[in-house]
Formats: structure tokens, sequence, C-alpha cells
């Protein structure tokens, strides 16, 4: 039997999603064999999509993915993924060509493979965190803005003291989360403390 799986790192990504099903589709996998995870990154080993493909793997099964990238982001998670599949007597097709890691040829090209995997993620990672430096310096990044304006925060410690009303009623009133009110209360509390 084929299991299918696939993955992309954001919620935008449809076209891509799209584009591995029917990859998948094209080498013989049944929809309702192909696992996904959609929003994770494939650093992350901890997957819902890939926990229950690889479960539903039995001998001589095989999983099916379009690129080894979409499996895996690091050398080390594609070969303990790839060991698990070959422990329990599964295989592994990357795009079709079937991973034999009996083959030194074969596991050399998979070691290869999950390199290059690792280096565009750490790639992307280096990109990230230059835009970002860029972007700061520039005036362009200043970080989560808050929920609530000066005057409204001090509006709601009023409310919050006066007690006439409760945490969860005014975070109704002012349209924000209890702990939104909490952390209010804390910078009034600390504020009062530095005055």
């Amino acid at each position: 039997m084929l299991i299918g799986y696939a993955r992309c790192s954001t919620h935008h990504q449809d076209a891509d999603l799209t584009a591995q099903r029917s990859a998948l589709s094209r080498m013989g996998v049944d929809d309702n064999r192909i696992y996904i995870d959609v929003g994770l990154s494939g650093t992350n080993r901890d997957r819902p999509g890939l926990r229950e493909a690889l479960a539903a793997l039995r001998a001589h099964d095989t999983l099916v993915v379009t690129k080894l990238d979409r499996l895996a982001r690091s050398v080390r998670d594609a070969s303990d993924i790839a060991e698990e599949i070959e422990a329990t007597g599964a295989a592994l097709s990357l795009g079709g060509s079937i991973h034999d890691p009996a083959d030194p040829m074969g596991r050399m090209f998979f070691s290869i493979m999950a390199v290059f995997a690792e280096f565009e993620s750490d790639l992307i990672r280096a990109r990230t965190r230059e835009g970002m430096a860029v972007a700061r310096t520039r005036g362009r990044l200043r970080g989560k803005q808050p929920k609530l304006s000066r005057a409204q925060e001090r509006h709601l410690v009023q409310l919050v003291e006066s007690g006439e009303h409760t945490t969860s009623e005014v975070a109704g009133l002012m349209g924000v989360s209890r702990a939104t009110v909490y952390r209010a209360m804390e910078r009034a509390k600390s504020n009062g403390a530095t005055e």
C-alpha cells in the first residue's frame, strides 16, 4: 500500500500543497491515504500528519513524499524517520525513487539530499534574521503593537479598581482577553511603585 505525506510551512501555500497532492496522486497514492501537515516547519519533528502517516505504515507499504525537504529539514530527522520506516519493514519513496538503505550509493544520495534540505532551511532562517535587522534599523519593525492605547489602559485600570466590575466584565467591555487586563493591572502597579 502507498501512504502519501505532504507538508507546507505556512497556511498561505495552497498552491504548493495542491502540487504535492497532485504529484502524490500521479505516483499512485489514493487521496484518502495522503496525510498532510499545514503550518508546520520540517524542522519540527512533532507533526500530527507525519505521526499518522508513520503509524499507518505496515510491512511492505511505501511512504511516498514528493521531495525529502517535505519530510525533514535536518539530517538527523531525515535519518531517524528513514530508520523508523525501515524498522516497520516499509519503504520510502522520494519523488518516485525508492530509497534503499542497504545500497551504499542510495545511502550517500539520501544523506546528500538531507544535507541540502538542512542547508536550505538554515539559509531561510539567516535571510529572515537579516531582513528583520534591516527593517529594525529602518524603523519598520517595531514589534507587537499594544491592544489598548494608554488612555484606554488607564480607563481599564480605573474600571477594575472601582470594584464595580469583574475582570471578565472589564475584558468584555474593552474587547480584550482577561490576560490583557491582568497585564495592564501589573503595569499599573509597577508604574505606581516606581513613581
